[in-house]
């Protein structure tokens, strides 16, 4: 299994897994429930610079050449910055979002959307991932380390905080229920 950053090639491969996660979010900001238009909508950010969802801030895991995980992780104190091309993008092709609610802010790294391909499902790949994250920007860096998580996906909860993340608080994102879950550098157990 290879962990590797990904690169402005990889932007169609990223936004398709990116949808894996974050579809329904993406339905928000498009106005509607349509596939073709949501990977448009990813394919155009994942292939730019400078926004929160750019290839410069994703993680690729390979298994024999192929891509199996995608992870997209950024500095929370550039959220501001990182997600205005995203809310310009909107309000020039859709309906603008009448407000668009902060998930992460300074004083953390932002795991804002982690996807396994099906295929890979259940083998363990999430899990090295999320120990490859770990071990960059708690162990390496000594940065925290946060994502949120649904409310109604208790397995995926379970699996972070098996992980050692720990709950920080309750936030809504485009009328979610989420838990926000940190990683510190205190918590970090034997990878």
């Amino acid at each position: 299994m290879k962990f590797r950053r990904a690169e402005m090639k990889d932007a169609g491969m990223l936004a398709e897994f990116m949808l894996l996660a974050m579809k329904d979010i993406v339905y928000k900001f498009i106005g509607k429930e349509d596939d073709k238009e949501a990977l448009r909508f990813m394919t155009h950010f994942t292939a730019q610079e400078n926004n929160q969802y750019s290839f410069n801030n994703c993680w690729v895991v390979e298994l024999s050449g192929d891509p199996v995980a995608v992870a997209n992780v950024y500095n929370g104190a550039d959220l501001i910055s990182l997600r205005q091309p995203v809310l310009n993008y909107i309000a020039a092709n859709y309906t603008e979002l009448s407000s668009l609610e902060e998930e992460t802010t300074a004083g953390e790294y932002y795991l804002d959307t982690i996807a396994v391909s099906p295929k890979a499902q259940g083998k363990g790949v999430g899990s090295k991932l999320l120990q490859s994250l770990i071990s960059h920007f708690v162990a390496e860096k000594q940065a925290v380390l946060g994502l949120l998580v649904d409310d109604d996906n208790p397995n995926a909860r379970k699996l972070y905080e098996k992980m050692g993340f720990q709950f920080v608080q309750a936030k809504k994102l485009v009328g979610k229920s989420l838990a926000h879950l940190q990683y510190h550098p205190d918590y970090l157990v034997k990878l």
